[in-house]
């Protein structure tokens, strides 16, 4: 028998400021979904996921919900009025027995719940509704770009916690890994259109390109018939004016039918020029050593960046990688070590905090405004790599509409504060190009557009990103910073870094397999004789067996009000489907255990 839908939209229409968002719109939501949606910024992706949240009530068309089926969104920008923490916000939903969830997601988010809310970052105010969203499990959660502020590990944790749930989900990202990795269905917005198919978004770009050339195979054919129609018309209508009357309106239905279809909407013409030739040796560092409060960002490192090099630095949030870009850039001083800088470099600084942007200019000003792209004497035009341009028509470069224009900042989206950010930095020359997270909020078509060009670029990228597609796509270089002042340098993206580090790590686990055995064995001379990766394993399995065991009891204490399960049916379920879960990993945690420590005294 069929399951009902968890959530069904019907001949949704919406009009925003005039302009129609959607019309006739349908969309079913299953059980298990886990459905991928995609489409180019502004389409209305968001707003969508808001319909579906019952956060945004549509003009026409009905919304509904399964019976007994609660569905969570992930707030892009969280009220937290009437919360002192960040754990207080995201708890909020919870009964004061379920609270120790918000402290598990917190550690897998990497966020303090103790964090004053009135202190705290954006990013940090998105991490606390992720896991207010996480923890509450919903049986449908709509993630609207739950990566961004994340770095590499917490993206991991989130896809293996996505991977395990049984709650279906739609989500929308640009982290190209993230969607393949997680998606078994795609609903794409194009022009007002929602369409889906039966496939995660590893197959998204090869339908989406079918779909855009049979349409534009249709539009041709319509094309050839308006023009033989056309003709006809004009040659054979007066003979018989009054019996062709009904082609002629056939003729006039096929022109405005044509008129009426939406044009595909381009990619923004990005286009880094680097200016006058940096010197071959772009930047030269030895021996840098930093630390803060007493903990070290650097030991030791070494590096020489020559011109044309795609530098990539990955790491976890708080590391140092944007320490390290200024003190290779010169605007920070390493506590011991010496930074070279080649002749002739002209930077380019793309910032993740959009801290060059002020949210109450209009985008007219942003651009106008910009010493370097101002025009003497001409209001209404920007320099351009040397070239002076309208503003209108260099917005409409980036996508922007001529009513947009005269919008202030704080107006935009994400997306389109990024494109915004853009359009100043490839105004100018340079042949030295930092990127500190440029991704965010980015769609996949001018994510896309932006690799390409970055391939082309003349000079030398330094790039910070936790996008591993991206990586992997344009760095030529990696440096790893993991924590504790080690920073390492591999060949090649995001996947080489992982191969080669899992070759190093498999060497030191042979080296010391093959090395002599002590007598008599101590504690740490058992364990070492585990693989790198089972010794780690071992050391770490106890504390996931107190925690596992610390849930287990806090569980119990909520399944021991008797009245819970007549009172609270829905929550019951989900504390006892908790429990069997949370009992079945500690059991094999504890026999992975055994077989370690058995091995380890063999």
């Amino acid at each position: 028998m069929a399951r009902a839908p968890l959530l069904q939209l019907s001949d949704i229409s919406l009009t925003f400021g005039g302009d129609p968002v959607f019309a006739g719109l349908s969309v079913n939501v299953q059980p298990g979904d886990r459905v991928a949606l995609v489409g180019r910024n502004g389409s209305g992706k968001s707003t969508l996921m808001k319909v579906m949240a019952g956060l945004v009530e549509a003009d026409h068309g009905l919304r509904v919900a399964a019976p007994g089926v609660t569905v969570g969104y992930m707030e892009q920008d969280p009220t937290m009025g009437g919360h002192a923490t960040l754990g207080d916000y995201a708890a909020s939903g919870l009964d004061e027995g379920e609270a120790y969830r918000v402290e598990m997601v917190a550690e897998g988010l990497k966020f303090d719940p103790a964090r004053d809310v009135s202190v705290a970052s954006g990013g940090e105010r998105r991490r606390a509704a992720l896991a207010k969203l996480m923890a509450e499990a919903p049986e449908l959660m709509l993630l609207d770009e739950p990566t961004n502020h994340l770095d590499i590990e917490a993206i991991a944790w989130l896809e293996n916690e996505l991977k395990e749930t049984r709650a279906g989900y739609v989500l929308i990202s640009h982290d190209r890994a993230f969607l393949r990795e997680l998606t078994r269905a795609t609903l794409w917005i194009d022009r007002g259109v929602v369409r889906r198919h039966e496939t995660g978004f590893d197959g998204f770009e090869a339908w989406r390109d079918k779909v855009w050339e049979d349409e534009d195979l249709a539009r041709h054919k319509m094309d050839r018939r308006i023009k033989s129609e056309g003709r006809w018309a004009v040659e054979g209508i007066s003979a018989r004016r009054k019996r062709n009357m009904g082609r002629v309106r056939a003729l006039q239905e096929l022109r405005a039918e044509r008129a009426g279809q939406i044009r595909r909407q381009g990619t923004a013409a990005l286009a880094f020029e680097s200016g006058s030739t940096s010197g071959k040796k772009v930047i030269e560092a030895e021996g840098l050593e930093m630390a803060f409060d007493g903990r070290p960002i650097l030991r030791n490192l070494s590096l020489t960046v020559q011109r044309g090099d795609r530098i990539a630095i990955v790491g976890p949030n708080g590391v140092g990688k944007t320490t390290l870009i200024k003190i290779l850039l010169g605007e920070v001083q390493p506590d011991a070590g010496t930074v070279k800088h080649g002749t002739n470099l002209a930077v380019a600084v793309f910032d993740q905090a959009r801290a060059a942007l002020d949210p109450d200019m209009s985008l007219w000003d942003s651009l106008t405004g910009d010493p370097e792209m101002r025009v003497s004497g001409k209001a209404d035009q920007v320099m351009v790599r040397g070239q002076p341009r309208h503003v209108i028509g260099y917005l409409k470069d980036f996508l922007f509409d001529e009513a947009q224009a005269r919008a202030p900042v704080r107006a935009l989206s994400g997306g389109e504060k990024a494109r915004l950010l853009l359009a100043r930095l490839m105004a100018r020359d340079s042949n030295v190009l930092v990127l500190d997270e440029p991704t965010n909020d980015l769609d996949i078509e001018t994510l896309d557009l932006l690799q390409d060009i970055l391939g082309e670029y003349d000079g030398t990228v330094l790039l910070v990103s936790h996008d591993r597609d991206f990586l992997d796509r344009v760095a030529t270089t990696t440096i790893a910073m993991e924590g504790d002042g080690r920073a390492t340098v591999y060949a090649g993206g995001w996947s080489d870094y992982r191969t080669q580090r899992g070759e190093i790590e498999m060497e030191v686990a042979a080296a010391k397999a093959l090395a002599p055995k002590e007598k008599p064995k101590t504690a740490a001379a058992q364990k070492s004789g585990l693989s790198f990766t089972e010794k780690h394993r071992f050391e770490t399995l106890p504390q996931l067996i107190d925690k596992l065991t610390a849930e287990i009891g806090k569980l119990e204490g909520l399944l021991s009000d008797p009245a819970l399960f007549s009172r609270e049916p829905a929550k019951f379920k989900k504390a006892t489907e908790a429990m069997a879960e949370r009992q079945a990993s500690l059991a094999a945690a504890e026999e992975e255990w055994l077989i370690l420590a058995e091995r380890a005294e063999a």
